[in-house]
């Protein structure tokens, strides 16, 4: 079983090989104090409905503080389209090393998420990313930056080492645990909740991890705070993205959704062009229940 020592204590070098084996790595202080307060302060701004228009966001009036604001929402999907600091954190030096070494010279980015997760707010229920966001390749990695020191007691990220390595998508079920949030719960896998550790960061640390790698998160029981999260999702630029259904007449095997950001190298399908097709929205909270498979399919796109 990994400890939390070698989680913590991984020599550049070693980056690529711990990440192959375990499925996950963390990088300590790859963002500055004055990176997280700026993205602290874009949280308050597309929050309170200053950076654009967001789907199920309400605009703030004058007289609520920042924190009665951003205490309301969950998650925010797509924030990069709004915040330029959330967008530049897509192509951070740091980031874009770590890439580099487990996904290779080309790299894009699909996708950004903002979790705030006040204390009383819920997790996230068993899942593995390549479900939601399918690639042909098994090159989807997850970036995940803690705005806030990430504990066992706020909610932090929770992982089962090595669950990635076979490359099976595990089916999900819709269910109503009003410990998580309304995203699906991945079951029919040969693994235990304690074959799971916990991931406890401190501010500014970056959590990669593989898109097939286990992984959720519980509730944030702190009296008081919050665990705040920006994570981004990248994968090889040198596969398609099939994360759209056919239309009439198309190739399954040539579907390439182009929302996306070139973070390093080059894109070998530049000439498809890019589009702007995911808008930022909120995702729902689960906070009144989540029973229904359509509640369960809408939180990761």
């Amino acid at each position: 079983m990994t400890s939390a020592l070698d989680i913590r204590n991984i020599e550049e070098t070693e980056y690529s090989k711990f990440f192959k084996e375990n499925g996950f790595l963390v990088v300590p202080d790859a963002f500055s104090p004055e990176e997280v307060a700026t993205l602290h302060a874009e949280t308050v701004r597309l929050c309170r409905g200053e950076a654009g228009d967001i789907d199920g966001v309400i605009p703030a009036s004058p007289d609520e503080t920042d924190d009665e604001v951003i205490r309301r929402y969950l998650c925010i999907h797509f924030p990069h389209k709004l915040s330029r600091p959330m967008y530049d954190t897509l192509k951070h030096p740091k980031t874009v090393e770590v890439l580099q070494q487990v996904i290779g010279p080309n790299v894009k980015a699909m996708q950004s998420m903002l979790f705030i997760k006040a204390s009383g707010k819920p997790g996230q229920a068993w899942h593995q990313d390549e479900y939601f966001i399918p690639t042909r390749d098994r090159s989807l990695t997850g970036a995940w930056i803690a705005l806030d020191d990430a504990t066992t007691e706020n909610g932090c990220l929770w992982v089962i080492p090595g669950s990635h390595k076979r490359g099976i998508i595990y089916p999900q079920q819709a269910h109503n645990d009003r410990r998580f949030d309304c995203t699906g719960e991945a079951y029919r896998f040969p693994y235990k909740d304690e074959d799971a550790i916990p991931v406890e960061v401190k501010t500014g640390s970056v959590v990669f991890f593989n898109g097939y790698l286990l992984h959720r998160s519980l509730p944030n029981r702190a009296t008081g705070g919050y665990r705040r999260a920006l994570v981004n999702h990248f994968m090889s630029a040198e596969s398609f993205l099939p994360w759209q259904a056919p239309k009439r007449g198309e190739n399954m095997g040539t579907l390439d959704f182009r929302d996306i950001e070139l973070v390093c190298g080059e894109d070998p399908y530049s000439y498809l062009g890019v589009e702007d097709i995911n808008p930022p929205h909120v995702r729902p909270s689960g906070e009144g229940g989540c029973a229904t498979p359509a509640a369960m399919m809408s939180t990761m796109m």
